[in-house]
C-alpha cells in the first residue's frame, strides 16, 4: 500500500538514512547547524540506558551461562559459522540472519544491527587517524584512484571528532599513526609495559602504544552535560553503556542533536530509493517502506546524506535509478558496487610469561595495547603491498586448585597467582579490487518485495602474502621479549567479519571512475552526500570509523554551507 505523503509535514532541511556513527555525526553537525533534520533507521528504537537491559546483569542471571541456546541460534546462521559474534548478553543487538538473507556467490559474513545507534552499540571503539601514508599509497603504487583529499583537510575534523567523542590514548610521535586530542590513556599491565620496553631493544621500529579507544576516562564538562561519565573498565561494552562512558550515538552525538530542537528519528523505516527529479538534476527526497506495515511513504529534504553502512548506502544508490542515472544513482563511472574492502584478521599469536606473579591489574579494560604498522616503510620492503598492525593485551591465570573449596577456595582466587597471557592479533589492509564487488539479484527478493544483495568478494594474493608475516611476526616479537609455550593461530576468516565494509561507492577525482567527488557528494547530483564506510577509496589498515566521523562533520559543514550559498 502507498501512502500519499502530506508534503509538508513530510518535508524537513535534510535527510540522514542510518544511525550508527556516521549518521549520529551527520545528524549533529546539521541539527546544530540549525537544519531540521528527519533520521531514518530500518531497524527498531533502542532508547540510551532505558534499553540496555542486559548491562547490569550479573554472570549467574544468563539461564544459559552467556551462551546463545543451538535452537536459537538457527536464526544465526551467518553469526554461528562464525563462532564468535554474538553472546546471550548482546544477540538482541544483531539483526538475525534469516529475516534478511542475501546471496552468497562467494562467502560473505554480513554482520549488521539495525536499530537506532546501528553499530555504535557494538563497535569495538579502537579509534585511529589515516595518515598521509595511507591517502597517497594508491596514488604512488598505481593501485585504484588517488584519494581526492589528503590528511591536512581531515586533521581538523579529527581532532573535532576526537574532542567530542572522547578518546583515550597517548601522543607517541609516530609519523604514519598520527596523533590526536586525547584523555589519559587507561594504563597497560606490567606485562604489556614489560612486552613494549624489550621490543624497542629488540626492533627499535616496532612500538607498543595504549590502545586508543572510545571510552571516557577524564569526561569533559561538555560530556558530563550529555550525561556521559568516566568508564568503569567493566568491559561490557557490546551489551549498551548505561554510564555513557563509550562513544555511541545514543550516549553522545543524539543528545547533542537533541538540545537543538531540531531532530526527529524514525525507526522501522527502510529506505527503498532516493527521489531523482530529473528536470532540477538533483534528489528531492526518499521513498521508505514500513518495516513492520510495509506501508510505502515518501519523505522531501534539500539534502540527503547517505549513513546506512556502507553496503546499505551502496544498495540504495544502486536501487535508484532513473532515465539520467539507469544503472544507479551516480553511477556513471560503474564503480558502484565494486572495489569492496574489508580488514583481514583472525591470524597472530599468544605466549605465556612467567614472571611479575606478584602482579596484578584492576579491572577489564575495553581495549588494551596496539603495535602499528611497520612492514614496507622507509627502507622496509616486502613482497607484498601495505601492512598490519596488531591489537592485543594480557591477562593473568588466577591458579584456581581443584582441591579448594568454600571460604580457602575464595581466598585462592583473589590471590594474584598464575601465568601472565599475552595475545595479539593482526588487523591488516586489503587492497581495492574491482572484482570484489556487490550488485542487486535480478530474482531473489527480500520479504519486502526488494531485490537481495549478491555478495562476490574474496581476499587476493597480496594478502595472502601478508598474513604469513603476520602470524610469523607476531610469534617472533613474543619470543624476543621473554614469552614461552607461545602458540601461532589463524582463523581464516571470511570476508566481511571484520565488520569494516568499505569502498563501494568510492570518492575521487573524477566522476568517470569514481561516484563520489572530495565532499563527499554524488558525482551528478550534488545534494546527496555518503560519508560512511561506502566512500573509502582505500582501507589502510587502522579501523576506520574515526575516520567517517570526520568525513561526516567535515560534509556536513560543506553542505550547510553550500546551502546557504544556494548552490544546493
Amino acid at each position: 500500500m502507498y501512502i500519499l505523503p502530506n508534503k509538508e509535514k513530510n518535508t524537513y532541511d535534510a535527510i540522514v538514512v542510518g544511525s550508527g556513527v556516521s549518521g549520529g555525526w551527520s545528524a549533529k553537525e546539521l541539527t546544530e547547524r540549525g537544519l531540521k533534520v528527519l533520521v531514518l533507521e530500518r531497524g527498531r528504537m533502542i532508547e540510551h540506558v532505558k534499553d540496555y537491559h542486559t548491562a547490569l546483569m550479573n554472570p549467574w542471571e544468563f539461564p544459559h551461562g552467556g551462551q546463545v541456546p543451538l535452537e536459537e541460534m538457527k536464526n544465526y546462521p551467518i553469526h554461528q559459522r562464525t563462532g564468535f559474534t554474538i553472546t546471550e548478553s548482546t544477540k538482541h543487538h544483531f539483526a538475525k540472519d534469516i529475516d534478511f538473507p542475501y546471496v552468497e556467490e562467494k562467502r560473505f559474513d554480513w554482520i549488521r544491527s539495525w536499530q537506532v545507534g546501528g553499530k555504535s552499540i557494538t563497535w569495538g571503539r579502537v579509534s585511529l587517524r589515516l595518515s598521509d601514508m595511507d591517502l597517497e599509497a594508491n596514488a604512488k603504487e598505481g593501485i585504484g584512484v588517488d584519494w581526492p583529499i589528503r590528511y591536512k583537510d581531515l586533521a581538523p575534523w579529527y581532532a573535532h571528532a576526537e574532542k567530542f567523542a572522547g578518546i583515550a590514548g597517548n601522543r607517541d610521535g609516530i609519523p604514519h599513526l598520527p596523533d590526536g586530542v586525547y584523555q589519559p590513556p587507561i594504563p597497560m599491565t606490567c606485562v604489556e609495559e614489560h612486552f613494549g620496553k624489550e621490543l624497542k631493544t629488540k626492533f627499535p621500529n616496532r612500538h607498543v602504544i595504549h590502545s586508543r579507544t572510545a571510552n571516557l576516562t577524564q569526561p569533559t564538562p561538555e560530556q558530563l552535560a550529555l550525561g556521559r561519565a568516566k568508564c568503569q573498565l567493566r568491559d561490557m561494552c557490546m551489551r549498551g553503556c548505561p554510564f555513557g562512558a563509550y562513544f555511541s550515538s545514543q550516549s553522545a552525538t543524539f543528545p547533542a542533536a537533541r538540545k537543538t530542537g531540531n531532530l526527529t528519528i524514525r525507526p522501522h523505516s527502510i529506505v527503498n530509493s532516493i527521489i531523482y527529479d530529473e528536470k532540477k538534476g538533483k534528489a528531492t527526497g526518499v521513498r521508505v517502506i514500513d518495516e513492520n506495515t510495509h506501508e510505502w511513504t515518501e519523505f522531501y529534504a534539500k539534502v540527503i546524506f547517505l549513513n546506512a553502512s556502507a553496503l546499505g548506502s551502496t544498495y540504495i544508490l544502486m536501487n535508484s535509478t532513473s532515465n539520467r542515472f539507469p544503472n544507479g544513482l551516480g553511477n556513471d563511472s560503474g564503480a558502484l558496487g565494486h572495489y569492496l574492502m574489508d580488514h583481514h584478521f583472525g591470524i597472530g599469536a599468544r605466549g605465556k610469561h612467567d614472571g611479575y606473579n606478584d602482579k596484578y591489574y584492576l579491572g577489564r579494560r575495553p581495549n588494551a595495547i596496539y603495535i602499528p604498522r611497520y612492514r614496507n616503510i622507509g627502507s622496509d620492503k616486502r613482497d607484498y603491498l601495505r601492512g598490519f598492525g596488531y591489537e592485543g593485551g594480557s591477562s593473568k591465570d588466577r591458579g584456581e586448585s581443584q582441591e579448594e573449596f568454600g571460604a580457602d577456595f575464595k581466598t585462592q582466587i583473589t590471590q594474584p597467582l598464575g601465568e601472565w597471557n599475552l595475545d595479539i592479533m593482526g588487523f591488516a589492509e586489503t587492497l581495492p579490487d574491482y572484482k570484489n564487488h556487490v550488485r542487486l539479484s535480478k530474482d531473489q527478493k527480500d520479504k519486502w518485495g526488494q531485490p537481495q544483495m549478491v555478495m562476490s568478494a574474496a581476499f587476493g594474493e597480496n594478502e595472502r602474502k601478508m598474513r604469513i608475516d603476520m602470524k610469523n611476526d607476531a610469534a617472533e616479537m613474543l619470543e624476543a621479549s621473554g614469552f614461552k609455550h607461545i602458540e601461532t593461530y589463524d582463523y581464516e576468516p571470511g570476508f566481511g567479519l571484520s565488520i569494516h565494509e568499505m569502498g563501494t561507492a568510492r570518492m575521487g577525482r573524477d566522476p568517470k571512475t569514481s561516484v563520489l567527488n572530495s565532499h563527499n557528494q554524488v558525482w551528478g547530483c550534488s545534494n546527496v552526500f555518503v560519508t560512511d564506510g561506502a566512500c573509502m577509496t582505500s582501507s589502510s589498515n587502522v579501523n576506520p570509523s574515526l575516520t567517517y566521523m570526520a568525513l561526516s562533520a567535515r560534509a556536513a559543514d560543506f553542505a550547510v554551507k553550500e546551502l546557504k550559498k544556494g548552490n544546493l
